[in-house]
């Protein structure tokens, strides 16, 4: 089974001399990419489609999540990408206000800061399916957004959930260091390519691994091709 994913990739200076980006060890025991340094994230939650998203519907993202997607709605990737963004590390993704409604209790937390969730800035970058063979799959979205963005202090870690050990900013030149999965590799590859625009690129990369084959596509082009 592959699960519906969301990613977030937060940077820190993006015009500057020595861009950073907040990445997170997973633990030894992890089932999925034990002992790796990656970007906050995970699976779509089934509440997640009932979050109201401040910017959701804005496009290209919006139009572009819904390519080749007939499981999940792409307002639920977007509050799945703030919502684990939160929990694991504490950060927050939103705009000062009320809920109107029951709020849904993996949102508790992020409601209490007297927020709601916004996407404005984030970026739809890059999307991965997790290759055959892995003991979980993914079919996960990357989005970008500026450190400048959050309404926290992003230094703060202390409201993060224990999922991800050593959160920390860390400079491009430097991630070479580090244990990072192959994908990570390339999403910021195609990062770095780009800075320092955050904006959406004109089509986003996305690496399907299906039963046949891996099938390299770009979303929101005139048409898809596979290499």
């Amino acid at each position: 089974m592959v699960r519906d994913a969301a990613t977030v990739v937060l940077i820190r200076d993006p015009g500057g001399n020595d861009p950073c980006v907040l990445i997170g060890q997973r633990g030894a025991q992890a089932a999925f990419m034990p002992n790796k340094f990656v970007f906050p994230g995970g699976a779509v939650d089934p509440t997640d489609a009932e979050v109201p998203v401040i910017d959701a519907e804005a496009e290209p993202d919006y139009g572009r999540l819904g390519q080749d997607n007939d499981t999940v709605s792409p307002t639920a990737l977007l509050a799945a990408a703030i919502r684990e963004l939160w929990e694991e590390t504490g950060q927050i993704l939103g705009v000062p206000g009320v809920w109107a409604g029951p709020v849904p209790t993996d949102w508790r937390g992020f409601a209490e800061t007297g927020h709601l969730p916004s996407s404005e800035g984030l970026s739809f970058i890059f999307r991965a399916v997790t290759p055959l063979g892995r003991p979980r799959r993914f079919d996960a979205r990357f989005f970008l957004a500026d450190a400048s963005r959050l309404a926290s202090d992003p230094d703060d870690f202390s409201r993060a959930c224990e999922e991800l050990a050593h959160l920390h900013w860390v400079s491009l030149a430097d991630l070479r260091r580090y244990d990072l999965p192959f994908i990570t590799q390339v999403v910021l590859a195609e990062i770095a390519h780009r800075l320092p625009s955050l904006a959406p690129p004109e089509t986003v990369p996305y690496f399907k691994n299906d039963a046949e084959a891996l099938h390299f596509h770009r979303l929101g082009g005139k048409g898809p091709f596979e290499g």
